[in-house]
């Protein structure tokens, strides 16, 4: 079975990101579709802004820091992203974690959970999909779209979701393990 990283995009203080991601790992879990669910939180893997001197295609890397990133990424046979929308994008922290590898990511599905205002984020899911594709990545069609995310966090810091907010996750965990069970020749053959 296949091993689903979790991604939480957001860094800043105050943010919501773990919150959100938490939810989003206890319904993968309990799915039951991956070995292995890896909650990775960019704010505590803390990259500085790219400072390697070669290109992420060639996988000469100089630091530790992206050493390690890159062992975890490619250790993931899937992704969801979890990520809020600032100023109709993604935010720059994501960008940065992506861009410093190439190779990791390639021919592995993303999904991607957003959240934020009306629009629930969906800009910046939009907006990504140009970027993981040039790596070869796969976004998939099924995503979970959270309006309003700050009205559904109760005074324990739990995301209270309502029922399509959790069919949505299992159709996005459905279709991420078909992809990632269809994308292992491409990975197995790179």
């Amino acid at each position: 079975m296949p091993t689903l990283q979790v991604i939480t995009a957001s860094t800043r203080p105050g943010r919501i990101g773990p919150t959100v991601a938490g939810w989003i790992e206890a319904a993968a879990r309990e799915h039951g579709g991956f070995e292995h669910v890896d909650p990775v939180d960019l704010a505590e893997v803390n990259l500085p802004m790219m400072d390697e001197p070669h290109h992420p295609r060639l996988r000469q890397y100089i630091h530790r820091h992206t050493r390690e990133w890159s062992a975890r990424v490619d250790a993931a046979d899937a992704f969801v992203f979890v990520m809020p929308e600032y100023n109709y994008g993604f935010t720059a922290p994501l960008k940065n974690a992506i861009d410093y590898l190439h190779q990791e990511w390639e021919y592995k599905p993303v999904g991607l959970v957003s959240y934020g205002g009306v629009s629930a984020g969906t800009r910046a899911a939009q907006m990504i999909k140009e970027v993981v594709t040039t790596l070869k990545m796969m976004p998939i069609l099924e995503a979970v779209s959270i309006p309003f995310v700050h009205s559904l966090i109760d005074e324990e810091d739990q995301l209270n979701a309502n029922d399509i907010m959790t069919a949505a996750a299992k159709s996005m965990f459905d279709e991420l393990r078909r992809a990632s069970d269809a994308l292992k020749v491409l990975r197995r053959d790179r």
